[in-house]
């Protein structure tokens, strides 16, 4: 799923890339929509392509360590699907490994590109709801059957449940928006029947300021709530999660599509501006055009130009301290 719909629509428009290859161990299924693909049988095989220069790793969390770690000693460059590896320790020595090697690590965080989120950060970063005090990042689903995959539904197998599958996305949001926080608190919980793994959490950050800012993710939430709250001492900006890329590229949209991105009407999000007396003016803000195509253009720039990837090792190690405390 994450190749059909987050990679190759990307990978196959986007003039800075060739998408060559894919390792399909068992059905061979992409060539029905790339037929000019090469499907290799092993991770071995594809590495030993000389012309590929780029490895995506979007295989299940608990190999993300071990593939990328191949691939760059096979002098790729790699992008790594969330969560970048299971600790702290191995994410250091993906790092590592490949500046000694001149090559680079970069982690697939496209959340930041989000219609959404892109309306909450202008709010912010207008400053029309001044000093911020409280900020609300969510991510409600309701899926009360444990998924099919049996790999992500028991506790036997490492770095699984909802921490390390929605967390990543919405804890990189609020390090982006934020920075590290000062300190933090977390919870979680298996609510769902017959649950081994974590299908609740939420962390509480603590910033300067007397800031607090709560990340919850949770999967019997059967009215989700508004994804992004955000209280300041002038006001408060309100909006639920609207982005409609994932459905687009299942649907077999096209990135290159003029609708791409774009929100339907009434997807606004609610501000309310504090006057004086206590007067409340309520606008609705549209949202920008969300592309996720913009991470793969940062791919390429950093690879080809030097520039730094915005998603960087300073984010990735602070997320990895929420996600394995």
């Amino acid at each position: 799923m994450s190749g059909r719909i987050f990679h190759a629509p990307f990978l196959s428009t986007n003039a800075g890339f060739k998408m060559k290859a894919v390792v399909e161990r068992h059905n061979k299924k992409m060539a029905a929509d790339y037929p000019e693909i090469i499907s290799y049988n092993s991770v071995e095989e594809l590495l030993s392509d000389e012309e590929i220069e780029l490895v995506v790793v979007n295989t299940p969390n608990f190999t993300h360590f071990d593939f990328a770690k191949q691939a760059l000693l096979a002098g790729k460059h790699v992008l790594i699907e969330k969560p970048a590896a299971g600790n702290s320790k191995e994410v250091k020595e993906l790092y590592d490994l490949a500046k000694s090697r001149g090559l680079h690590v970069m982690v697939y965080q496209n959340r930041r590109w989000d219609s959404d989120f892109l309306a909450v950060k202008d709010i912010i970063e207008s400053g029309r709801l001044g000093r911020l005090t409280e900020v609300h990042l969510r991510f409600d689903r309701y899926k009360p059957i444990l998924a099919v995959k049996k790999f992500k539904e028991t506790k036997d197998t490492p770095i699984n449940g909802l921490v390390y599958d929605l967390g990543p996305h919405i804890i990189d949001q609020a390090l982006f928006l934020f920075g590290r926080p000062l300190s933090f608190d977390k919870a979680t919980a298996s609510q769902r029947d017959n649950s081994e793994v974590v299908d609740y959490f939420n962390f509480r950050l603590d910033y300067p300021g007397e800031l607090k800012v709560y990340l919850t993710g949770a999967l019997l939430i059967p009215e989700p709530m508004p994804s992004f709250v955000v209280h300041g001492t002038l006001g408060s900006f309100i909006k639920h999660r609207r982005d409609v890329q994932e459905p687009q590229l299942d649907s077999g949209m096209s990135p290159t599509n003029s609708a791409y991105g774009i929100e339907p009407e009434g997807s606004e999000g609610k501000l309310v501006i504090m006057g004086v007396d206590d007067e409340k003016t309520v606008e609705w803000v549209p949202s920008y055009k969300g592309n996720y195509n913009h991470l793969f253009d940062a791919v390429y720039h950093t690879i080809r130009n030097g520039a730094l990837y915005p998603i960087t090792e300073e984010h990735i190690s602070w997320q990895m301290e929420l996600l394995e405390a």
